[in-house]
């Protein structure tokens, strides 16, 4: 009686446990059978709780014929701009794996429509000129007394140096501190979009709904559109957050980027200003202590010679 008992036991076994090859065992097809559930169940997941970005308190709307309106009027506004400035520049970036950054300077931005600039540094402590450059928009002249050089040249850069910031040329800073207009032969798209950031003051992430104010050019004869830049929009005041410019090939030359908005002479403007060279590999940051729009700047202003003895270095 025991063995007829113990045979079918042994069959089961090895029915089970050992099934004939290119055959599946029944209790993976039950396990397989059984995972939907299992994952339905929760058995298979975990659930992370993530921090909600607050959403603004209000959203503006404005059609593409308002934004480039509203963006043509703040650069008609500004004849002139007379600005006391903290100047901090730094070099190098992920692709170099360092980052330089120099000390900050106090310096003077002047600046006239249609192309005239003048930006003069100081150096700490001293106040003596660190550096003083003026331009007309075609050409530029850059004296570094401390180095007793001169340097010259065009708005341009033909051929780039392994010195970032000899790369710099005023329209850096034109371009960037006064938004160019749109004008009625550009094509223009606009597009809308959240991004999210966090606060610096409160540390807590915040929805940021924005207005992308595009501006294209054909390439030559062709077809092909290319970008020239793209100008960000805040929807909670719509004003310019960010600023992308593009070359001739497409490629992002300059980023900067706008904060702390205050009203001069009844015109919004940033107070502080990032000017980001990708591609040349340094950033400018402008801190603006003072700002005064549209007095009278004479040409006189933006004159610089070269004092005798001065060493001076034409750049190509």
């Amino acid at each position: 009686m025991a063995g007829n008992l113990e045979q079918p036991l042994a069959n089961s076994r090895r029915v089970f446990w050992a099934p004939k090859p290119g055959s599946r065992p029944r209790v993976w097809r039950a396990v397989l059978a059984c995972l939907p559930v299992l994952a339905l169940n929760g058995c298979l997941k975990h659930t992370r709780v993530l921090e909600r970005p607050q959403a603004p308190g209000v959203v503006l709307t404005s059609s593409a014929r308002q934004l480039i309106q509203q963006l043509d009027g703040r650069y008609d506004a500004v004849h002139s701009l007379n600005a006391t400035v903290l100047i901090r520049a730094s070099v190098g970036g992920a692709a170099k794996g360092k980052v330089t950054d120099y000390t900050s300077v106090r310096g003077y931005i002047l600046l006239r429509q249609p192309s005239m600039l003048r930006v003069l540094g100081l150096l700490p402590v001293i106040e003596t000129r660190a550096f003083d450059m003026a331009s007309n928009g075609k050409n530029f002249i850059l004296l570094i007394p401390p180095k007793n050089l001169a340097v010259t040249g065009t708005g341009t850069v033909t051929t780039p140096s392994q010195n970032p910031l000899m790369n710099l040329r005023p329209a850096v800073f034109y371009d960037s501190m006064l938004i160019k207009k749109v004008e009625p032969d550009d094509l223009v798209y606009v597009t809308n979009n959240t991004r999210v950031d966090r606060d610096p003051h409160t540390h807590k992430l915040l929805q940021e709904p924005d207005y992308d104010l595009g501006i294209l050019r054909r390439r030559g004869d062709s077809q092909e559109l290319m970008p020239e830049r793209v100008v960000h929009i805040s929807r909670t005041n719509l004003l310019p957050y960010q600023l992308d410019q593009y070359n001739d090939r497409g490629v992002l030359v300059t980023k900067t980027l706008y904060s702390n908005y205050q009203t001069f002479d009844r015109i919004p403007y940033p107070t502080k200003i990032l000017i980001s060279r990708p591609i040349d590999g340094y950033q400018i940051t402008l801190t603006i202590e003072k700002l005064a729009f549209n007095h009278p700047l004479g040409d006189e202003q933006f004159e610089l010679k070269v004092p005798p003895g001065m060493k001076v270095k034409k750049l190509p």
